[in-house]
């Protein structure tokens, strides 16, 4: 499942439940005895080699304090002998000080590697979580690591376009497009599909999960780690069920925090059928909060009221874009943002409040273009998503079938739907072989326990996921917070969530059966400046 911060040019991110009976392109078989040699093969020379950690790259600005190197991988790893990608690792030692007791010495317990999702997120920064309160302990016990995957700067970038070209500018975000719009994105969506074909070459089919998967087993043996310990978000829950369905007996602990749902008939299109379906709950729980807050915002005292100051909104940019650069679609984006983080709230209803009432720069500040070099960023990361996306598995190649499928579902779920078909429907004019996604399932003793993080109400990736999962995977137990949406709740404000995350991975200790924790306190209202 695609990270907050990885949304396309229409602000949409990824993923979602209706069946669908169109064409979908061939997949070729699943992957063989070649890609489990070449990895054997890979992963040897990794641990030969080892790390060469020292500055970091200066284009990634990363603090002077975390330690950078590079791990080879194979591009293609039914032959490990070929071309080679270098992926760009980040570190910070274990700190091995006990933040309780600043002269006890605590073991160190190895490296905790770390995926953020996307696909097309970089986790690089990943190490920087140490220095906060939540993740002092665990940062004491474990070096932590972390990475950016094949195709994501500075590891072997992807693009699919000029980065200049990527932040479209002010534009339309109906809930219900007319047939010339949907021609017009259908017609977007194939020159971006040919985009990536044409700039990525032959390369661009060995861009998929099951590669970083692979990838991920190299870099654990580069690390000198014996068995490795991870945490994945969001997609990085699918990465680690891939792991610990190809490398059983390599893992020592993994924790799944906000998990995509690994079920083979739902990667990915029909996932994103119940993204946008989730989403929907999600805004409506968004605009209940705006609604108690009235007296706050004045954006209306029921949700219903609260929707009509948002389409109001709406159609006032449609009419003339804040600042030349904030049409309908960057508002829905900006929006879609604050279904992830319920953080988001407080800025996203001062900036609709103030736009309302005559005030248009918080508005601009929150949803208006991004600079050059976050473009290319942006760029980047929606192109190693989309690759990956498509590469994965089969899609419906006739838009028919997207069309019949969405139409359906944004009559009862408008607010998502569209723009997760604009940023998905690429993979319709696909031109890469497909990989078919394994049935990820460990059976009693295969697998050591692992520990799954959920939030209830999270719209990203939808609960039935992190249930789905559990099921997939013996021995694995499942921690809920109750009532509670934000996507990603390890290392956050739930002091209960944080509990069981550090037993585990601190003391490898589980809740003897699934457990859940009482939702994080609702975000204060914040008034006009």
């Amino acid at each position: 499942m695609r990270a907050a911060a990885l949304y396309s040019a229409a602000g949409s991110l990824l993923l979602t439940t209706l069946a669908t009976t169109g064409p979908v392109h061939a997949a070729p078989t699943a992957p063989g005895a070649a890609e489990a040699r070449g990895t054997a093969v890979a992963a040897g020379r990794a641990a030969a080699a080892g790390v060469k950690f020292g500055r970091c790259p200066k284009a990634e600005e990363l603090p002077g304090g975390m330690r950078c190197g590079t791990v080879g991988v194979p591009l293609d790893y039914a032959h490990p002998d070929g071309k080679q990608l270098r992926l760009t690792v980040s570190r910070i030692r274990a700190t091995r000080k006990d933040p309780g007791d600043a002269g006890r010495t605590v073991p160190r317990q190895g490296a905790l590697l770390y995926n953020p999702g996307g696909p097309g997120g970089s986790g690089l920064y990943f190490p920087m979580v140490g220095l906060m309160p939540e993740w002092k302990r665990i940062a004491a016990a474990y070096d932590l690591v972390g990475y950016a995957p094949r195709g994501v700067a500075p590891s072997a970038p992807l693009s699919c376009q000029d980065p200049g070209d990527f932040f479209k500018g002010p534009r339309p975000a109906p809930a219900r497009p007319s047939d010339a719009f949907k021609r017009e994105r259908a017609a977007e969506a194939e020159a971006y599909a040919r985009g990536c074909a044409d700039r990525a070459g032959a390369t661009l089919r060995h861009y998929h999960s099951l590669n970083n998967a692979r990838d991920l087993e190299v870099v654990r043996a580069a690390l000198g780690e014996k068995r490795l310990t991870f945490m994945g978000a969001s997609y990085g829950t699918y990465l680690g069920a891939l792991y610990a369905e190809l490398f059983p007996s390599r893992v020592r602990r993994m924790v799944f925090d906000s998990v995509v749902n690994p079920d083979p008939e739902l990667v990915w299109y029909r996932n994103n059928l119940e993204q946008s379906e989730a989403f929907e709950d999600r805004w409506d729980d968004f605009k209940e909060w705006i609604a108690q807050h009235d007296a706050v915002y004045g954006l209306g005292d029921t949700p219903r009221r609260v929707q009509n100051s948002y389409e109001e909104a709406s159609a006032r940019l449609a009419a003339e874009p804040a600042g030349g650069t904030v049409g309908p679609a960057q508002l829905q984006g900006a929006f879609l943002r604050a279904g992830y983080y319920d953080d988001f709230w407080p800025h996203r209803a001062q900036a609709l409040s103030a736009y309302l009432k005559g005030d248009p720069q918080p508005l601009v500040d929150q949803a208006g273009t991004r600079t050059e070099e976050g473009a290319k960023g942006a760029e980047n990361a929606n192109a190693v998503y989309t690759a990956v996306e498509c590469n994965d598995a089969p899609w419906p190649a006739d838009f028919r079938v997207w069309d019949r499928d969405n139409t359906r579902l944004a009559r009862r779920a408008p607010f998502e739907t569209w723009d997760n078909v604009w940023t998905n429907l690429p993979c319709a004019y696909w031109r890469v072989p497909r990989q078919r996604p394994l049935d990820v399932r460990t059976g009693p003793g295969e697998l050591p326990p692992t520990l799954i993080l959920a939030a209830e109400r999270d719209a990203a990736t939808p609960y039935e996921g992190a249930l789905e999962l559990r099921r997939r995977l013996s021995g694995s137990v499942l921690v809920t917070e109750r009532d509670a949406g934000t996507h990603g709740i390890a290392g956050g404000p739930n002091s209960c969530v944080n509990g069981h995350l550090e037993a585990y991975l601190l003391a490898g200790r589980l809740p003897a059966r699934d457990a859940s924790c009482a939702p994080r306190p609702e975000p204060e209202p914040r008034p006009a400046d």
